[in-house]
């Protein structure tokens, strides 16, 4: 009855993982079972299986906030701030925090 009303649906093979991204995050559904379904044009993904959800944003270790104080000459917290405005690009940190002094 579907295929007579133009709808058609299929399970994707071999999918392991699917990830949605966020801005800030990303959705990770591990042993994903993925049903494809087309409709007028159309296409829908259904997804089920294991969610997890993980960061985006780098860890910043306190090796790298040292680091960025020493050579940058500055106090922990605006070092940490530098490290947290440039994902974490240690050598970016640095130049964005001399150039201000």
């Amino acid at each position: 009855m579907m295929r007579q009303m133009g709808i058609r649906t299929e399970e994707m093979e071999g999918v392991r993982e699917v990830i949605i991204r966020f801005s800030d995050r990303e959705l990770v559904i591990s042993n994903a079972q993925v049903t494809l379904t087309e409709m007028a044009g159309q296409r829908a993904y259904q997804v089920v299986g294991e969610a997890q959800e993980r960061s985006l944003k780098p860890e910043i270790c306190d090796e790298d906030i040292e680091l960025v104080m020493e050579q940058a000459g500055v106090e922990r917290k605006v070092a940490e701030r530098a490290l947290k405005e440039t994902e974490g690009d240690i050598a970016e940190a640095i130049l964005k925090l001399k150039e201000k002094s």
